[in-house]
């Protein structure tokens, strides 16, 4: 199998309020967008990949759903957020594995990791 693109979908329950705290509380910028009206599709890069808010659900997504963004700089990340409309789950920590992380949720309770992958982590090299 030969992926040429991917991307996460989730179907959330106020779909304008989701639309506002990606687009304008997390800034991802929008790759594309279609239908009309309050439930239209909105598609945002993230990164090397895509977060897709389509439909509405009756119910919250699943908790096992979790999103993973990766930044350059997660305290410079907290500061930015700083005084949004942000829930914090846990401050920036450096893991035990070396990642630095802060935990988001989203307005339907969405897991957000945002990670640092710090200058000599494995990660950041291939074998």
């Amino acid at each position: 199998m030969h992926v040429l693109s991917s991307r996460i979908l989730l179907r959330p329950a106020d779909p304008e309020r989701s639309r506002r705290f990606y687009g304008e509380t997390l800034g991802l910028a929008v790759y594309r967008e279609f239908g009309t009206g309050p439930d239209r599709g909105t598609v945002y890069f993230l990164g090397g990949g895509f977060l897709e808010l389509s439909g509405r659900a009756a119910a919250a997504p699943e908790p096992e759903v979790r999103l993973w963004l990766q930044v350059a700089d997660v305290r410079a990340a907290r500061e930015e957020l700083r005084g949004k409309d942000v829930t914090v789950l846990r401050e920036p920590v450096t893991e035990p594995w070396g990642l630095v992380e802060m935990w988001l949720a989203d307005p339907d309770g969405v897991r957000i990791a945002v990670v640092e992958v710090p200058e000599g982590h494995p990660l950041r090299y291939r074998p």
